[in-house]
């Protein structure tokens, strides 16, 4: 214990010793995760993607210990796709692109653009086109929401918002704090326990997941691998899992599959989905970003009237990333509505007209996108500041 305190205490590291881990926020998990390296007494350190789950002042604290630890003398390895992130603390960095070693250059004398094109091949525009904001009509409301969650705690709770056509709502906050379970309630893999889902005030509460997408739902989910794409099966079947049962993919139940087979031929054009054999192609040995294409093409074809995107990015380059934030502001500017869950500030900024933050399963505070600051949205998502929005 003495020990433990007093690392704590010179690394800046402060924890509460008798704590159990489950009733910790995440960003303290990762204090304890450092604390289990000093107290090993590791010279070389290894950090994973470690601010996946931190608020904007813990990334911040997280930067100044990582640059403590390297002025002591130890060796970090920091394996990151954040520019910026890489900017703040790294001295080199090495590239790597579809596993192979693209190159290492000392990162005081390469700027962001220079490590972005390393990372994807070209050269990537960073400015995002986006029209002013001018909502219509409110295409998805939500009312008093509530979803069980575990240990007799909600996981969401009595949460309330409507999105507009023409607009881009982003839910902002740590990851955990009830943003799945409310997104599984909305396309309906998740029951409620109270609460209504209206689209275009048509309520939507008790509607089969199907019914919902045929009403104009269409849902980016967060894992791209268990619930956007059956691995196993080809592209032009991935793709045709919204329409099959419709008139124009199907006759008296039977698949038409060459008109699968086209439909599928478009989206790959339309959409740039690059595969080893087009529509034959397995999923399962499509890259990242391109099974998130593929789910993006298909959620886009079915012309959402509401679009909920989660974690659209998660784990892709900044490539792919720019095509995807393009997708979605081509969406709002069309007059749909997007529901944007995610956990990158950067894209919440870039992308955002209007900013709810979530805190343990509520709403607990909103802005309109160019008022936010991190720094203010750090302190709402770690619970520091509460106001019921």
């Amino acid at each position: 214990r003495e020990r433990v305190m007093e690392l704590s205490q010179r690394y800046g590291l402060s924890i509460d010793p008798d704590a159990l881990i489950e009733d910790i926020t995440v960003g303290m998990q990762q204090r304890v995760e450092i604390l289990k390296m000093l107290y090993r007494d590791n010279q070389i350190l290894i950090f994973d993607e470690p601010t996946a789950v931190l608020t904007p002042q813990e990334i911040d604290e997280l930067m100044g210990i990582m640059r403590g630890l390297a002025a002591e003398g130890k060796s970090i390895l920091f394996i990151t796709h954040k520019l910026a992130e890489i900017k703040a603390v790294a001295d080199r960095v090495t590239v790597l692109r579809k596993g192979a070693y693209v190159g290492t250059v000392q990162v005081a004398d390469t700027s962001v653009e220079e490590m972005a094109e390393m990372m994807v091949g070209r050269k990537i525009n960073f400015e995002l086109d986006k029209q002013e904001v001018n909502p219509g009509k409110a295409a998805l409301s939500v009312r008093d929401l509530s979803v069980a969650g575990r240990h007799n705690k909600k996981a969401v709770d009595g949460v309330s918002f409507d999105v507009h056509q023409g607009e881009i709502v982003c839910i902002a906050g740590i990851d955990g704090n009830g943003q799945s379970e409310l997104v599984y309630a909305l396309t309906g893999l998740m029951p409620l326990q109270s609460g209504q889902v209206l689209m275009n005030g048509e309520d939507i509460t008790q509607y089969s997941i199907r019914r919902r997408n045929d009403l104009g739902m269409g849902h980016i989910p967060e894992d791209r691998h268990k619930y956007g794409l059956v691995l196993d099966y080809d592209l032009q079947q991935n793709l045709a899992l919204k329409d099959y049962h419709k008139p124009e993919m199907q006759r008296h139940g039977f698949i038409r599959f060459d008109r699968v087979r086209a439909h599928a031929e478009d989206l790959i054009s339309r959409f740039d989905i690059r595969s080893a054999q087009g529509p034959d192609t397995v999923s399962r040995s499509m890259s990242g970003g391109n099974q998130q294409k593929a789910i993006i093409a298909r959620e886009i074809d079915i012309k959402p009237e509401v679009l909920i995107a989660v974690q659209p990015t998660r784990g892709l380059d900044v490539g792919a990333t720019m095509y995807i934030h393009e997708q979605l502001i081509k969406e709002r500017d069309s007059g749909k509505a997007v529901l944007l869950i995610s956990l990158e500030l950067d894209e919440v900024f870039q992308l955002a007209d209007r900013i709810l933050v979530i805190f343990e399963g509520r709403i607990v505070a909103e802005f309109a996108g160019k008022e936010a600051t991190a720094q203010e949205l750090g302190l709402y998502m770690a619970g520091s500041r509460k106001e019921k929005a």
